[in-house]
């Protein structure tokens, strides 16, 4: 078992060097396939996700069969992990399919319904894939920026960014030192951090407007054998919340960057004759 005082040293610093709401450093990539209607590339520290977007297409299959009664659009997910993707050095026995993976589907496909105007594709279907190629903590929560990214890269109009964070309430392990700890909580969850003593909640902000709400949100619990008691659910919303925030804004400006790149070539790629 990972003992609490391995998450926090002596100065208030996690084990990777981070204070509690800081964030990890987060790379964005844009149009890396190119074979997808849409496609992108996220890094949130040491974990990293591909997510790819086919469509809108008309719908196959059951779906395709009563599409004629559908007014809006339908969105199909699929959560995946590569057989490689454990930090542990283990391989995955079953890349997909198994109950995580259909857990995470149905829980991807929740907020991807929430932010597109499905209402602009009536019988229409949208394939959302993400494969988790790398695994260090808060993989659900990059896996739905990264699908976030990857509807504006293929031009699906949504209503606003949905934006996932996670959030970790690290339990000492004695009852004297309960207390202090107790209603706080740190960001942004390393492997090593959900995997201690604690409860670790994965949020996806889905707002209605340009400002993050928490009237609109996803909340994924996970914890090893520890429960949270539902008084300190409100201060680590309004705290997951300001993450939400910041990873919005450098989601932000890594689209801009790219939507300018694509527009603008020639200011970005010079060429020498």
């Amino acid at each position: 078992m990972i003992e609490a005082e391995s998450i926090e040293d002596h100065n208030g610093l996690r084990s990777d060097g981070r204070r509690a709401l800081e964030l990890r450093q987060i790379r964005v990539r844009m149009g890396v396939f190119g074979q997808a209607d849409g496609s992108a590339y996220i890094e949130h520290g040491n974990t990293k996700v591909l997510a790819t977007v086919y469509g809108p297409h008309q719908p196959r299959g059951s779906s395709g069969r009563s599409s004629s009664k559908v007014t809006k659009g339908i969105v199909n997910c699929q959560y995946s992990m590569a057989v490689f993707s454990l930090s542990s050095g283990e391989r995955k026995r079953k890349p997909r399919g198994d109950r995580k993976s259909q857990e995470r589907s149905l829980q991807l496909k929740h907020a991807m319904e929430a932010i597109i105007h499905l209402e602009l594709y009536p019988r229409s279907q949208i394939n959302i894939y993400v494969e988790v190629l790398q695994v260090d903590g808060s993989d659900y929560c990059a896996s739905v920026n990264a699908a976030t990214l990857a509807l504006i890269d293929a031009g699906i109009p949504i209503k606003n960014y949905a934006v996932g964070c996670t959030i970790t309430l690290v339990n000492t392990p004695t009852v004297e030192e309960e207390d202090k700890t107790l209603g706080t909580g740190v960001l942004d969850a390393n492997y090593v951090e959900e995997c201690a003593p604690g409860v670790t909640l994965s949020v996806v902000a889905l707002p209605d407007s340009d400002n993050l709400s928490k009237d609109g949100l996803i909340v994924v619990a996970q914890g090893a054998g520890q429960r949270l008691h539902l008084s300190h659910l409100e201060s680590l919303k309004k705290r997951v919340l300001y993450g939400c925030q910041d990873i919005k804004t450098i989601l932000d400006n890594a689209v801009r960057h790219y939507l300018t790149e694509q527009s603008l070539p020639s200011l970005f790629h010079v060429t020498s004759d």
